[in-house]
């Protein structure tokens, strides 16, 4: 599991910013929001334009450096645009049964990097320097990697020729677990396959009807009664009283519908709120591989509070040991009853970090009202 995030000089986080899974406050409650002594489930409130959206993107690019493909921020500044350094730093700490691994990294751009090092259970194992040529792989042997062909890989990464390559350096993490044959319980691939299956979910977008392929594909899903009924059961949870129906079109296409006398298009009537819904479903439901981290932002955007605490309990049931982040304007999930107060954060518009166990002088305790206690101004001063 993801125990830290440290992340600099991105975007709208000038100064270092860091998320301590690890930082617990021991409370009796809501203990469904903690797995293995690190925190699983996080709401994460924030003034607009605090840089929310920035932050699932940091922690996401990870799964870009690891496996390639498009940046998750590839539009807009990527360095921060007050400050003199000329990279963006960052670093990920994660704990796999007994072992420790650091992975740390510094972007010059969303395509170039200018560092990397890996650490495992506080041995350097390799380390990159691609602006000095600088390289040190003394201890592959550490992850029985010693037989990586480290020749093959300075080629790959001496491109030479055009100027606008020359920073195009391939991550030496990435070529490892691509071209070195590794145990299956290496420490590299328990760490592979926690990255791939990391997520982020925007609301809104890919909310309104989809079309092609994709479209194609969740119809099919839905084809199986059982997979079509767990889409209306999830609807139902969640208050939206409906049954559905999957016909085929004459012309071969899939439509899916309200059951009711006539049938009503799903897609063409249903609100925005029931569109958010399936968008949700779809993206994570029909996957054959549960996700290992989910970043949910402002998920509730179009849910009445109470839909909004539905989904958070869906979440807590159907992937307890996935760690996912959730951003929200909705102070009503603000409850002890639903999450607490280790698990609850506030992002200034100064780009802090705080716990709303250290936002206050007081003890937080289960009776307190977080809701109240928020609107009132107690935490004023950390947003």
């Amino acid at each position: 599991m993801l125990k830290k995030f440290t992340l600099k000089n991105y975007k709208n986080f000038k100064d270092e910013i860091s998320i301590n899974f690890e930082n617990t406050a021991g409370y009796q409650f809501s203990t469904d929001c903690i797995t293995d002594g690190i925190i699983s489930k996080m709401l994460l409130y924030g003034r607009n334009a605090t840089g929310k959206t920035n932050l699932g993107k940091a922690l996401m690019d990870i799964n870009t450096t690891m496996f390639g493909g498009q940046p998750y921020h590839e539009t807009g500044l990527f360095l921060n645009a007050d400050s003199v350094d000329e990279a963006a730093f960052f670093s990920y700490e994660f704990r796999f049964g007994n072992n420790e691994l650091v992975y740390r990294y510094a972007r010059l751009s969303n395509q170039k990097l200018r560092n990397e090092e890996l650490l495992i259970d506080g041995k350097t194992i390799f380390s990159c320097d691609f602006e000095k040529n600088k390289f040190d792989f003394e201890n592959l042997a550490y992850i029985d990697a010693e037989t990586a062909s480290i020749d093959r890989y300075l080629q790959s990464v001496d491109i030479g020729g055009a100027e606008e390559f020359q920073n195009l350096k391939l991550p030496f993490l990435r070529w490892l677990v691509s071209n070195v044959a590794l145990s299956n319980d290496s420490i590299l691939i328990k760490l592979g396959n926690y990255v791939i299956r990391m997520l982020i979910i925007t609301a809104g977008k890919g909310m309104l009807r989809i079309s092609g392929g994709m479209n194609d594909s969740f119809y099919k899903f839905l084809e199986n009664s059982d997979r079509l009924k767990d889409l209306e059961d999830f609807l139902n949870e969640m208050g939206i009283e409906c049954k559905l129906v999957l016909t085929i079109l004459p012309d071969g296409q899939r439509e899916l519908y309200f059951d009711h006398e006539k049938l009503v298009p799903f897609y063409e009537t249903a609100s925005s709120g029931t569109l958010a819904l399936v968008d949700l479903y779809r993206r994570l439901i029909p996957k054959s591989w549960t996700p290992s981290f989910i970043y949910l932002d402002e998920f509730d955007a179009f849910y009445h509070y109470e839909m909004a605490e539905k989904v958070v309990d869906f979440f807590k049931r159907r992937y307890p040991k996935c760690q996912i982040i959730m951003t929200s304007h909705n102070t009503n999930l603000m409850t002890n009853r639903l999450m607490r107060p280790d698990c609850l954060f506030i992002l200034s518009r100064a780009g802090t970090l705080t716990a709303l166990c250290n936002a206050t002088e007081r003890e937080l305790r289960e009776g307190h009202n977080l809701e109240k206690m928020y609107i009132s101004g107690e935490f004023e001063r950390y947003e």
